[in-house]
């Protein structure tokens, strides 16, 4: 079992090497270019389209909301990777991590905004007349690849098991024996239970429940992190400047190296907002937009909210504390860097997050693993699929994971070249539908004046 852990380990450094990850972040800037910088030009207007609730697109095709949609993706995305890798990121590659993650969150916002504009374009609609969507069918429609389609769902259908479904359930389990002296059995059956009622009612039922779930955890952590910033404010300039600082010095990471630094904050980065993967433009295309660019620019503001807003909490909080030395890592460290701050009140919060983050995550990428799935099983298979990855929360929850995490890791690196190569190959596609509907959101705005 060594031996094999070992092997999975190096196919996982080879997998997520310096190559992909200059793709993933390559790829971003290239699409930023091409946009005109678009993410930056038209966040406000992303936000409101997201948040606002006559914004909401109630006429068109789809199965749920702009709203239900990005919090689908966020309960993917804002998952333990939040709390646990971001510590990682700084431990392995020094404060300086957090400043690479911030870079590959701006340039992954327009990689986001470009799967989710394609994956709207090319969705389908199935018998049961529910859309699906996603990189297996843009490759399809898109670039006539359906072979390369059929690897990236694949991929996706395995991934999901992993980084979205056991290595979550494990985290919590642990998290409550260690806090609460919780046994891991009963939260293993406890998260089985709650997941699976929501699961098996499909995409519907898990865009209400994360419209409800999601702006609640967040709220819940990001506050915790903004009374330890604003209680300990002497602290921020100088933890905020060793950012910045240590991002092109290294003088923090393992071995003094500025390529650690980049290394893992791109990596930590773009694990914990997936702009690149392939995984969220499977809920965008089951929004009910009469745009894909509209839609596009709620899916946008995830990689904003996940990295810029949720993860910068605790890079700055972990900064602070400046623990991260003493040989603690992951969610250890978060953990003792909130309690460094707000005593046992901090290990409560941290492991009642990690409870909400790992939960939402799991709920998320069922959604991603089933529309993978469905596009090269028969349809009547796909329930099978729904069982099988509401068993596995509870396998994983009492399960060592160390080989899960390390086959986790390849799929879901090998999820993101086919995905890349889509979205090179169709960039004209995405900047003519975002022309189209950048006409169109100027004629609406100029008839919004009008009318006040």
């Amino acid at each position: 079992m060594e031996a094999l852990n070992d092997f999975i380990g190096a196919v996982s450094d080879i997998v997520w090497g310096v190559p992909l990850l200059v793709l993933l972040v390559g790829t971003g800037v290239f699409l930023t270019v091409r946009l005109a910088f678009l993410q930056f030009r038209t966040l406000p207007y992303a936000l409101k389209l997201s948040f606002s609730p006559r914004a909401q697109d109630k006429k068109s095709k789809g199965d749920i909301s702009h709203f239900q949609a990005l919090t689908t993706a966020l309960a993917a995305t804002i998952g333990t990777g939040n709390i646990a890798g971001v510590a990682t990121a700084v431990v392995l590659g020094g404060p300086g991590a957090v400043f690479w993650m911030w870079i590959t969150a701006l340039f992954g916002m327009a990689t986001k905004y470009a799967e989710a504009i394609l994956a709207v374009k090319y969705r389908v609609e199935g018998k049961d007349g529910k859309m699906a969507g996603g990189p297996m069918y843009y490759l399809e429609k898109g670039l006539n690849l359906k072979w390369l389609g059929i690897i990236f769902a694949v991929f996706g259908a395995c991934a999901a098991f992993g980084i979205g479904n056991m290595v979550q359930s494990n985290t919590v389990a642990d998290a409550m024996e260690s806090t609460f002296s919780i046994p891991i059995w009963a939260t293993g059956i406890t998260l089985t239970v709650l997941a699976g009622l929501v699961i098996l009612g499909g995409i519907k039922a898990i865009g209400r429940v994360t419209a409800y779930v999601v702006p609640f955890m967040a709220l819940f952590y990001v506050i915790a992190g903004i009374v330890i910033i604003v209680q300990n404010f002497e602290l921020v300039p100088a933890a905020v400047g060793f950012i910045f600082t240590d991002a092109f010095t290294g003088e923090a990471a393992a071995g003094g190296a500025i390529g650690a630094v980049i290394r893992w904050g791109v990596a930590r980065g773009v694990f914990s907002n997936e702009a690149g993967l392939g995984s969220a433009p499977i809920a965008a295309a089951a929004a009910r937009t009469d745009y894909p660019g509209r839609q596009a620019l709620v899916s946008m503001t995830q990689v904003f909210i996940d990295t810029i807003v949720v993860c910068s909490i605790t890079g700055v909080a972990i900064v602070m504390a400046g623990m991260y030395g003493d040989g603690l890592t992951g969610a250890d460290l978060t953990t003792a860097s909130f309690e460094f701050f707000l005593g046992g009140t901090g290990g409560i919060i941290v492991a009642v997050g990690v409870a909400f983050f790992a939960f939402s995550t799991i709920l998320g990428w069922s959604y991603y693993g089933e529309k993978c799935f469905e596009y090269f099983a028969k349809p009547e298979l796909v329930k099978f699929y729904r069982y099988f990855f509401v068993l596995a929360i509870f396998l994983g929850a009492i399960a060592e994971l160390n080989l899960v995490w390390g086959v986790a890791d390849v799929f879901n690196g090998l999820m993101a070249i086919p995905n890349l190569i889509a979205l090179l190959g169709l960039s004209g596609v995405v900047v003519a539908e975002t022309n189209r509907f950048l006409k169109v959101a100027k004629e609406e705005k100029q008839k919004a004046r009008q009318a006040s």
